[in-house]
């Protein structure tokens, strides 16, 4: 995939370790409220493909499997034999496809506002058309940020706009438009993977989300599609819980 940079807050303890995983156009920042209240065991967060520092040669084609493969090479790499991931929309994405081809990696798994469904022709059009539009960048982000974060979310806290756009303006129109493709427009049916799915599972999503709820034991919090910033300290109970839920 190419160069991935992995944030680490290392302890001393021999507790199974945790790793984050953040969506589409932000970066692991996004998690920084949930990792640096973690202090019982090491703790690790990736910043995904064309996301933060994961800039550098990185591949111009790839899938979500390609991701899954990526995290399974990154635990390798650092010597990781087993985890506890967490991860949010294309993050969880990821878990969910490297959890199935090698479960005994994970002690437990955490999936927040996780798409799971294919995009429906429609949606995909409603997609390149809107790409039409990042000639218009701050304008396109603007729309992004209505669409991922619940309507009373940014009236109570404007901000989340302003950490969208700290993180999204550093993509460009290009990479924009490729990762829709790869992480969203060319997304399968992953319904089968979660049933399948070997180690305890716990998944959380927003009542305004637009991903649907999965057949697994899932909170509903207030808000959209960035629960991890708009509800955190409940995101972070959240966490909590599949920490404890390790098997």
């Amino acid at each position: 995939m190419g160069n991935m940079a992995v944030f680490v807050n290392k302890t001393e303890s021999n507790n199974v370790p945790v790793i984050f995983l953040h969506g589409v156009y932000f970066d692991h920042s996004l998690w920084n409220n949930q990792i640096n209240a973690i202090n019982d065991r090491t703790v690790f967060a990736l910043d995904m493909p064309w996301h933060g520092e994961s800039s550098e040669n990185i591949a111009n084609d790839w899938t979500l499997n390609d991701c899954s493969d990526m995290l399974l090479e990154i635990l390798d790499s650092l010597k990781i034999p087993k985890v506890i991931a967490i991860g949010h929309s294309w993050g969880s994405m990821t878990i969910l496809r490297a959890a199935n081809k090698n479960p005994e990696k994970f002690a437990s798994i955490g999936l927040c506002n996780m798409p799971f469904q294919e995009v429906s022709s429609g949606k995909k059009i409603a997609f390149r058309l809107q790409h039409t539009m990042l000639g218009f960048k701050n304008f396109y982000i603007k729309q992004a940020a209505k669409a991922m974060f619940g309507k009373e979310s940014l009236a109570k806290n404007p901000d989340l706009a302003t950490q969208l756009h700290a993180s999204m303006s550093k993509l460009s129109a290009k990479q924009i438009k490729k990762i829709d493709k790869f992480v969203i427009i060319d997304a399968e049916n992953t319904s089968g993977l979660i049933s399948n799915l070997k180690m305890p599972a716990l998944a959380l999503k927003g009542e305004h989300d637009y991903v649907p709820t999965p057949t697994i034991p899932t909170k509903i919090v207030e808000g959209g599609h960035v629960s991890p910033l708009e509800v955190p300290d409940e995101v972070l109970e959240f966490c909590k819980k599949v920490i404890e839920n390790e098997k």
